[in-house]
């Protein structure tokens, strides 16, 4: 029966996407249909962080392909690895809602310790060392554990932009917890434990089956899988940003981002309006709220939503200007990423 109440609540947060109208599963069509239908047969639930793109049907397809093609389809590396990264990614860019999904579905699959010691900021009290030292890579505080394969560093670092990307979107459009505010303080304990029974993955699915759901994208012959998920995405969010974001805009995050160093820059916002000066005035709100969304979503608030709308009256336009300056932002993270193992020559990791 609480299993049972849990999927209600979980449906009815779909109602808690800030900011848009999430596209009803009765409702709908087309390309959208298609995500959704991959998203509960695959993830076995619609999930608010990707069905919050729906507005889109070509970011959601491209949320979609980016989380699938990397956490969810079968490669080399475990689940549990995966969750592993993807928990400390969150993390490190305050996304309390994702630490607590990734961290319920990583106990759920045998490591309650190290869900832990990630979800209360402790991750150097993990004792297993590789683990340890993969939470610590994924936060960009070391290399990869010694002997991890080429092909598993590439997911791992698959999974790690798809959530520098995911926890941006997140922290501009959802609250800090997958559980509805209506589930009484009393009884989230038992509630997130059900949750994190749902959350616990079954046989990973077959990859590659998120690709038809976007048009295939320029990249170098033979690309894998993943290579090819990636790049598809890519161009969908780069033509959203075409579509929904000003090119002087555009070309300011790019600077910004590609000159960061990805820590945090600063309790404050201070840092934001000096940047903004060399925009016109009617761009710079677009500016502002592509500016947080790259490097500080957690600052970014109902007021720099507020001054986009004027120029962006649709919902379309909104999540296109946010999941363009998310991905440009996932993406430059993605290359400070180093996929080097501690060291080349000792046993592989655990698969």
């Amino acid at each position: 029966m609480t299993a049972g109440v849990v999927r209600v609540a979980l449906r009815r947060t779909l109602r808690d996407v800030k900011y848009v109208e999430v596209v009803r599963p009765r409702r709908a069509r087309g390309l959208v249909r298609d995500v959704y239908r991959q998203v509960e047969r695959d993830f076995g639930m619609l999930a608010p962080p990707i069905a919050l793109h729906s507005p889109s049907p070509e970011a959601l397809a491209a949320a979609w392909a980016v989380l699938r093609e990397s956490l969810v389809a079968a490669g080399t590396a475990s689940r549990a690895d995966k969750e592993v990264v993807a928990a400390a990614v969150s993390a490190a860019n305050q996304c309390p809602y994702c630490v607590e999904v990734h961290a319920m579905a990583l106990g759920s699959l045998g490591e309650p310790e190290a869900a832990a010691a990630i979800e209360a900021g402790t991750p150097g009290s993990i004792v297993d060392s590789d683990t340890r030292a993969l939470a610590a890579w994924a936060r960009g505080e070391g290399p990869l554990p010694a002997g991890v394969p080429r092909d598993t560093a590439a997911e791992f670092a698959g999974v790690a932009v798809a959530f520098h990307y995911l926890n941006r979107m997140v922290s501009v459009f959802l609250g800090p917890s997958p559980l509805p505010e209506a589930v009484p303080p009393s009884a989230r304990a038992k509630a997130k434990a059900v949750l994190g029974l749902l959350l616990k993955p079954g046989d990973a699915p077959a990859a590659g089956q998120a690709l038809d759901l976007l048009p295939a994208a320029p990249g170098p012959g033979g690309a894998d899988t993943l290579s090819d998920a990636f790049a598809r995405a890519s161009a969908a969010f780069e033509a959203a940003g075409e579509r929904s974001v000003p090119s002087r805009v555009r070309d300011l995050v790019r600077r910004e981002v590609k000159a960061w160093d990805g820590k945090p820059p600063g309790l404050g916002r201070g840092w934001v309006e000096p940047v903004l000066a060399e925009l016109p005035p009617e761009e710079r709100a677009a500016g502002r709220l592509a500016l947080l969304t790259a490097k500080s979503a957690y600052q970014a608030g109902a007021a720099d939503v507020a001054a986009v709308r004027p120029e962006r009256t649709d919902d379309r336009g909104l999540v296109e200007l946010v999941s363009w300056a998310a991905f440009a932002a996932a993406a430059a993270a993605g290359e400070r990423l180093s996929l080097r193992p501690a060291r080349e020559d000792s046993p592989g990791r655990r698969g």
